[in-house]
């Protein structure tokens, strides 16, 4: 922001936001509307290197505290400030701070718009934002338009018109928005994502995807932590509520946005029992839990199929008794590769015939283990995170910043794979019948180039 007057910026790019998101909303619903770009397009988007990333973390709770070690473990990165509203959360990351000893930095705590002092803060290069679900998009686009690149937690908004509002941003102001999908950084998913790269499974054709987390017992945490928000969306949307975990890699392996893109989805929804079931059983007959009207199906199922023709499935099922899963499955013309557990079937290239399952990983981890895990998978492990894969997702983050790269994820993939959410809320209202996805690329993901396989 140097040399240019900060609030005359902000304003005239808040203007010329709102006159771009009021051009989408014309369309009916403004699903299937491409408003005039309020920018260039980001997609490749490279910055100057910085010498120093200078991190402000927004939310440091049960998700965020997660990155206050992680990016104390990360050379280059230095944390400036830090804001939450829970005192007990903030007390919390000052004694982590204090214990790596490299210098405290700010702590922003009073009122729900405290952010916004962290946000004008000069020391601070990127956002990292981990609250709750509807402030991802207001915190994300204040962030870019006070000059920041903004990092959001998953879903990246909860509407189209959210969405649509991000990509204009960051295109006005040429600052990143990634969502900040850490499931692309597991070893399986960027295992497969080298194999597809390399043709193992032939042209590909269909993906699924999931997320299959039993998490009732979250509707006990009534004043704090994730359950004390995320339940009440159970009786605000019937759809898909958190589609990204499995369909952020498999999106990667179609190349989404950069070659194919959605088009089209159909959703439908089972009967929503499971929430209702549990709160009779756990809380007393007056208890706010027995209040709510539990209207998200306890099985969410949506297809979607790309310009090209794939078909994906994805699933959301939060509530019944089940083992976890992602599904994570890729199918192409020479055979699949199918997570929960782990297997493989080839017709040409494997070690049996594609009837049977190879189920023993090492020999494939051995083969095709990707560059990016080969060389810091082991560092990952050791500082956790879902197996590695946070710190791995963070380490690259600052890699890319660093040396002038562009990210792995952009502003349009976390608001192709976040649209799912209230598309599929659309479909199950409509009778499962079929929804259209905005391209969110402006016709860019034609000539845009896959993502590469790093080191």
């Amino acid at each position: 922001m140097a040399g240019l007057d900060r609030r005359g910026f902000l304003k005239a790019s808040m203007a010329s936001v709102a006159a771009a998101a009021l051009a989408g909303c014309a369309a009916k619903e403004g699903a299937v509307a491409t408003p005039k770009a309020a920018g260039k397009s980001v997609m490749g988007l490279v910055v100057p290197k910085m010498d120093e990333v200078r991190v402000g973390l927004i939310g440091v709770g049960e998700r965020g505290v997660g990155f206050i070690h992680h990016f104390n473990n990360i050379d280059g990165a230095r944390i400036t400030a830090i804001c939450d509203i829970d005192p007990l959360v903030i007390a919390r990351a000052e004694k982590i701070m204090a214990d790596y000893g490299q210098g405290l930095p700010a702590f922003y705590q009073q009122g729900k718009h405290a952010y916004r002092e962290l946000l004008s803060r000069e020391d601070v290069d990127i956002v990292v934002i981990c609250t709750p679900w509807e402030w991802h998009h207001p915190m994300a686009k204040e962030a870019m338009l006070a000059g920041k690149h903004a990092f959001v937690e998953v879903p990246m908004g909860l509407t189209i018109e959210e969405l649509w509002d991000l990509v204009d941003t960051s295109e006005l102001t040429q600052r990143n928005c990634m969502m900040m999908e850490n499931v692309c950084y597991g070893r399986d998913e960027l295992m497969v994502l080298n194999m597809v790269r390399q043709g193992v499974f032939g042209d590909l054709l269909h993906g699924e995807a999931a997320y299959i987390h039993e998490l009732r017992w979250q509707m006990k945490e009534m004043d704090r932590k994730t359950g004390s928000w995320r339940t009440a969306y159970h009786a605000k949307i019937n759809g898909n509520l958190y589609p990204t975990h499995g369909l952020g890699p498999v999106s990667q392996y179609m190349n989404i946005n950069r070659g194919d893109r959605f088009d089209y989805l159909s959703s439908m929804s089972s009967p929503a029992l499971g929430r209702a079931a549990y709160a009779k059983r756990e809380f007393p007959a007056d208890h706010p839990r027995n209040q709510l009207n539990y209207i998200s199906g306890d099985m969410n199922t949506s297809l979607i199929k790309t310009v090209k023709g794939r078909t994906i499935m994805v699933q959301h099922d939060t509530t019944t008794p089940r083992p976890y899963s992602r599904h994570n499955l890729i199918q192409g013309t020479n055979g699949v590769f199918a997570g929960f557990p782990n297997r493989i079937a080839l017709e040409n290239g494997g070690r049996d015939s594609f009837h049977h399952w190879d189920e023993d990983m090492a020999y494939w981890y051995e083969k095709y283990d990707h560059p990016l895990w080969l060389r810091m998978g082991r560092e990952a492990e050791q500082n956790g995170g879902h197996g590695g894969m946070d710190f791995l997702m963070c380490w690259r983050m600052i890699y890319c910043l660093r040396n002038g790269e562009p990210l792995d994820q952009d502003v349009y993939d976390g608001a192709a794979w976040s649209a799912v959410q209230p598309l599929s809320a659309q479909s199950v209202a409509d009778r499962g019948n079929s929804k259209d996805f905005p391209d969110f690329t402006r016709g860019v993901w034609q000539t845009a180039k896959p993502l590469g396989i790093v080191g």
